[in-house]
């Protein structure tokens, strides 16, 4: 598989402030991803629904469905201001209880095993006391893990990690492994990717110089999932195959209501439930005490779900 080139992704507008900069941006990087995903899909439309929310601000949901390789998936864009309760500060560790959040959150559910789900976010907080940093990531759940594409997909985000800090892919990648985790499965939600909570401005660079990181991870995702939505939405599959999709979409679930902090910072500041639960699947299954069959392409995908793959040195068939 070949390293695609980078897209030509449109910097950032100038703003009177850097907050209304940044706010701009989510703005046009939600535009330019929706009309990627469409694009790559061939017969979906996103719908848009505009909301306020109850302190201040609002945001766009745009949501697709019926299409043909997602069968839902959300784009959402929302930039929102107000004072949450002390509670809800302790749990997200905010300094101060009056915030400014914007962000973008992605979450595409295919329709073929062979297309991954897929989840990105990029994000923009400040707190009431003026500290202010970045978050974000990307990181893909596939149904059945192909080896090379999940190296490929490593090895592009690697690439954009390292042209901002040489650091950056190794710590994130270790970040998104211990974050992406299932503790009461003891698995991983996937195969992971990169994933940074709180990038400080000031202690960890400054605004701009994170906020350029910001805007290539936005740029990496269109660019690497709409290419293996088109790579492997036309590959056959077989009822068996579904149903294992539906049973990983109930892990995926599982992460988001139980675990996810977007959920939580969601839920706790009184946030659009249809906007927070819009990265659920359509459909998914429990199943009793559900063990794949030894030897078959489920257990194979079982045991690529763990921490510490390094994906992009060429890794190891698990035993």
């Amino acid at each position: 598989m070949s390293v695609s080139e980078p897209t030509l992704f449109p910097a950032a507008a100038p703003a009177p402030t850097f907050r209304a900069s940044v706010e701009a941006w989510m703005r046009q990087f939600q535009e330019w991803l929706c009309q990627q995903i469409e694009a790559a899909d061939g017969l979906g439309q996103f719908q848009e629904d505009a909301w306020q929310h109850h302190s201040g601000g609002g945001g766009r949901s745009r949501i697709l469905t019926g299409g043909r390789v997602i069968e839902k998936g959300g784009v959402n864009f929302s930039a929102v201001e107000g004072t949450m309760s002390e509670q809800a500060a302790r749990v997200l560790l905010m300094p101060n209880p009056n915030y400014f959040a914007t962000g973008v959150s992605v979450v595409q559910h295919p329709r073929n095993p062979h297309v991954p789900i897929s989840h990105m976010n990029v994000r923009y907080f400040e707190a009431g006391n003026g500290e202010a940093w970045f978050g974000g990531g990307l990181d893909l759940t596939p149904i059945y893990v192909d080896e090379a594409q999940a190296r490929w997909f490593h090895e592009q985000i690697a690439d954009v990690c390292a042209r901002h800090d040489a650091t950056y892919y190794t710590r994130f990648k270790q970040w998104a492994d211990d974050y992406f985790y299932i503790p009461h499965r003891q698995e991983t939600r996937g195969v992971g990717g990169i994933f940074f909570d709180r990038l400080t401005v000031g202690k960890d660079g400054d605004r701009n110089s994170l906020f350029a990181f910001v805007r290539a991870v936005g740029e990496v995702y269109g660019r690497t999932y709409t290419h293996l939505m088109r790579q492997n939405a036309d590959l056959p599959f077989t009822e068996r195959e579904k149903q294992w999709q539906l049973v990983r979409r109930g892990r995926y679930a599982e992460f988001n209501l139980a675990i996810d902090r977007g959920t939580r910072f969601g839920l706790e500041t009184n946030g659009r439930t249809e906007s927070i639960l819009m990265s659920l699947p359509p459909q998914a299954e429990w199943h009793y005490n559900l063990q794949p069959e030894p030897g078959s392409p489920e257990a194979a995908t079982q045991q690529w779900l763990r921490k510490g793959v390094d994906w992009v040195a060429a890794p190891a068939v698990p035993s």
